[in-house]
């Protein structure tokens, strides 16, 4: 009896069916909304599958407790246990600021432009737009009981900030690189992965400065001032598996658990007033 797995070729195999599952999406969903609509899913549909169940994946809108929007968001990774409501208004989700772990911005190519008010700007640029638009909002961050114990506010989490595709088009690395330097602040990208040419982390340089006591300001200034150090790119035989590997190690390892959301200033909005005491 076999007492060893391949584990390169399990992987293989799991790249395989993924790829698969997408290359289908795109040839054969014609119409560009639903193909959209179809790849979003697909990457949905894949993350659910194989992240822990602690984490939920959904396509939404992010709100915070002054009652300001994200843009719409492709697919955002979420908590739900220190964040406990999500509301569905005509089958769109809005997910409290609080809870966010990850934004993607989900293409069907690396390479590709999108017109937005008039001028036409890359893939990249739109997606560090998106993520930019979830990390401004205002989160919040209140004290929690642990085994009996009163813990004070934590300060406030990263917000991983990606893009994903089936295929990337752009011929040069040079050109893809200089695509995803010149995002910066806010608007900065992580990671991301085209599944047919490999998953790519962009490794940041800057720490948070932990004498600022506003937890805003200091997330705030972390990403005004931290800068790219390099870019790695996996092969893209393992583009998947290599992609999946990097989240799960950032999201359990670079952010562990969200801050609680303070539900006090979101009963503001219904002038409610809530006890913290039995």
């Amino acid at each position: 009896m076999a007492n060893k797995i391949n584990l390169k070729g399990l992987f293989s195999a799991l790249q395989n069916q993924m790829t698969a599952q997408l290359s289908t999406n795109r040839e054969f969903i014609m119409h560009p909304g639903s193909k959209g609509d179809s790849l979003e899913d697909t990457w949905i549909d894949w993350l659910r599958k194989y992240l822990p169940n602690r984490y939920c994946v959904d396509k939404a809108i992010i709100i915070d407790s002054t009652g300001q929007l994200s843009d719409q968001i492709d697919l955002v990774i979420y908590d739900q246990q220190y964040t406990p409501f999500v509301l569905t208004q005509n089958g769109i989700h809005y997910i409290p600021a609080e809870g966010v772990y990850a934004v993607f911005e989900v293409k069907p190519d690396l390479n590709g432009s999108v017109n937005v008010s008039g001028n036409s700007i890359s893939y990249f640029e739109y997606a560090g737009r998106k993520i930019e638009s979830v990390r401004k909002l205002k989160r919040t961050s209140t004290f929690i009981i642990d085994r009996g114990k009163q813990h004070d506010p934590r300060p406030l989490t990263k917000i991983i900030g990606g893009i994903l595709s089936s295929t990337n088009s752009i011929k040069k690395i040079d050109t893809l690189e200089n695509h995803l330097k010149i995002l910066s602040g806010l608007k900065g990208i992580d990671m991301g992965c085209a599944v047919d040419f490999g998953a790519f982390t962009i490794d940041h340089d800057g720490e948070e400065d932990i004498k600022i006591m506003d937890f805003t300001e200091r997330i705030s200034q972390y990403y005004e001032n931290r800068t790219i150090a390099g870019i790695e790119f996996s092969k893209a035989d393992v583009s998947l598996v290599s992609f999946f590997f990097q989240l799960t190690r950032y999201l359990q390892q670079s952010i562990g658990s969200v801050a609680a959301i303070d539900l006090g200033e979101y009963a503001k909005a219904i002038k409610f007033e809530i006890d913290d005491v039995l």
